[in-house]
C-alpha cells in the first residue's frame, strides 16, 4: 500500500481541512504507510485547494511538503507570469513544484524543468502524468550543469532562486539568493536571449537594478492587493527604457498601471474634491507615485501622502472613494464625527498608527465609513471621512 492507494487517497480527501493536531493524535488507520507522510498529504491539499486548484481537483495527485506548496506560485500568478513568454523552448533553472512550468508548457513547445531534489522532481514528473502534459522534461540534477550537457540554445530561460541562506537565513538581495545570479548572467545568456527571472516582493526595484543588467521590464505582480512576486524581464544586449508594469489580480479580472522606469514627470497637487482613490498594493511598490497623477490626471494630497482626488470620477488602480465629509485632527472634531463609533481606517503620512488612533478615540473597526487619516498640502493633518464605491 502506498499514498496512492485509493482507501488512502479517500481518507485524505476526507479530512482536507481537518484539525491536524488533532488528527495526528488518532491511529494511524493504514499501518503500511507513514503517517507523517499522510498527514502532510492532507495539509498539502489543504493549502492547495484555493491555490492550485487545478491540482486539487485531479486525482492522484502527491504534493510535497506544505512549505513547498506555500513558496510555489499560485496558479493565478503562474497564468499570468506564462502570459509573458512567447516561442519554442524554456528551460527552467528552479522548477520547484512545477506550477509555473505547467502553465508555460500552453505558450512553448517545449519546456524543461530541473529540481536537484530527487523526490520531488519525481513527484512533479508523475504529477505532469496526472495532469495530461507531455511537453515538460523533467531532469534531476543541478540546472547548470543541465545547461551544459544538454548543449542547446533556449528561447527562454526561467529561474526563481531560493531566498534562503545556510550563513544569512531569509535573504533579498539577488547575489545572496541561490543561485547567485547577478554572477550568472553571462552564463545563462549564453543559452538563452530573454530571461525571466522571479524575486520576493520585498526586493528593492533600485537595488533589483543595479545587481541585474539588460533588464527592460519589471512586472510587480500582486494577487487580490497583496504582492506575491516581481517578474524581471532581460533581453541580452537591451539597453534601453525599463518599462514597469503592476497589475492587481482580483475576482473580475485585472487592475494594471504602467510607466517608465526613471522617466521625470510632473505631478498636480490640490485639496479634496468630490473624490479619493488609494492605490492598490503593486502601484504603492512600484514607487510610480508622480506617474498616477500625471498619467490619470488626478491632484495628490501632498508629496507624501500618495492618495489622489478628483471631481470627475474615473476607473483607478486601486479602491475608490465618495468624500463625505473633511475634518481637522482635532480632540473637538474627533468627538464630534467619530469618537466611540464604527469606522474603517487608514494612515498615510500621518504621525499615529491605526491602533493608537483606534484606542485614543474609542473607534471600533467595521460600519460603512472609511476614514483617512493623512496631511494636506498645508501640512495640516485632517481626516477624510468617506463612503467606499
Amino acid at each position: 500500500m502506498t499514498l496512492l492507494d485509493p482507501k488512502v487517497q479517500q481518507f485524505i480527501d476526507a479530512h482536507v481541512g481537518a484539525n491536524l493536531t488533532a488528527l495526528a493524535l488518532r491511529k494511524n488507520p493504514f499501518p503500511e504507510v507513514d503517517w507523517t507522510s499522510i498527514l502532510n498529504q492532507i495539509a498539502a491539499k489543504t493549502k492547495a485547494k484555493d491555490k492550485l486548484p487545478t491540482w486539487f481537483a485531479t486525482p492522484g495527485i502527491v504534493y510535497p511538503s506544505k512549505i513547498s506548496v506555500e513558496q510555489t506560485s499560485s496558479e493565478k500568478t503562474a497564468r499570468y507570469k506564462s502570459g509573458l513568454v512567447t516561442g519554442q523552448s524554456l528551460i527552467d533553472m528552479t522548477g520547484g513544484f512545477g506550477v509555473d512550468d505547467f502553465y508555460f508548457a500552453k505558450r512553448i513547445d517545449k519546456v524543461v524543468h530541473c529540481e536537484m531534489n530527487t523526490e520531488l522532481s519525481d513527484i512533479v514528473k508523475q504529477n505532469l502524468g496526472r495532469l495530461g502534459v507531455a511537453n515538460i522534461d523533467c531532469i534531476c540534477g543541478d540546472s547548470a550543469q543541465i545547461l551544459k550537457v544538454l548543449g542547446r540554445p533556449f528561447d527562454w530561460l526561467y529561474i526563481d532562486p531560493s531566498r534562503r541562506s545556510e550563513s544569512k537565513g531569509k535573504v533579498f538581495m539577488l547575489a545572496d539568493c541561490l543561485p547567485n545570479v547577478p554572477d550568472l548572467l553571462d552564463f545563462y545568456f549564453a543559452y538563452a536571449p530573454n530571461i525571466l527571472i522571479k524575486t520576493a516582493p520585498l526586493l528593492d526595484l533600485s537595488a533589483g537594478l543595479r545587481e541585474l543588467k539588460n533588464v527592460r521590464g519589471i512586472h510587480v505582480v500582486a494577487l487580490e492587493g497583496e504582492v506575491k512576486e516581481l517578474l524581471w524581464l532581460l533581453e541580452k544586449g537591451y539597453d534601453g527604457p525599463i518599462g514597469i508594469e503592476t497589475v492587481n489580480l482580483v475576482k473580475d479580472g485585472a487592475e494594471r498601471f504602467g510607466f517608465e522606469w526613471g522617466q521625470a514627470v510632473t505631478p498636480s497637487y490640490g485639496s479634496v474634491q468630490k473624490y479619493l482613490y488609494e492605490p492598490n498594493a503593486a502601484v504603492l511598490k512600484s514607487g510610480g507615485f508622480d506617474q498616477v497623477s500625471a498619467q490619470l490626471g488626478l491632484e495628490k494630497l501632498h508629496p507624501h501622502s500618495h492618495l489622489y482626488t478628483s471631481d470627475q470620477r474615473i476607473g483607478f488602480p486601486g479602491r475608490s472613494f465618495e468624500v463625505k465629509q473633511v475634518i481637522d485632527y482635532g480632540k473637538k472634531e474627533m468627538k464630534q464625527h467619530l469618537e466611540a463609533k464604527k469606522a474603517n481606517i487608514t494612515v498615510r503620512n500621518f504621525p499615529e498608527t491605526v491602533e493608537n488612533i483606534r484606542k485614543k478615540h474609542k473607534i471600533k473597526d467595521g460600519g460603512t465609513d472609511y476614514c483617512f487619516f493623512t496631511t494636506d498640502l498645508n501640512n495640516r493633518k485632517i481626516v477624510l471621512i468617506c463612503a467606499k464605491i
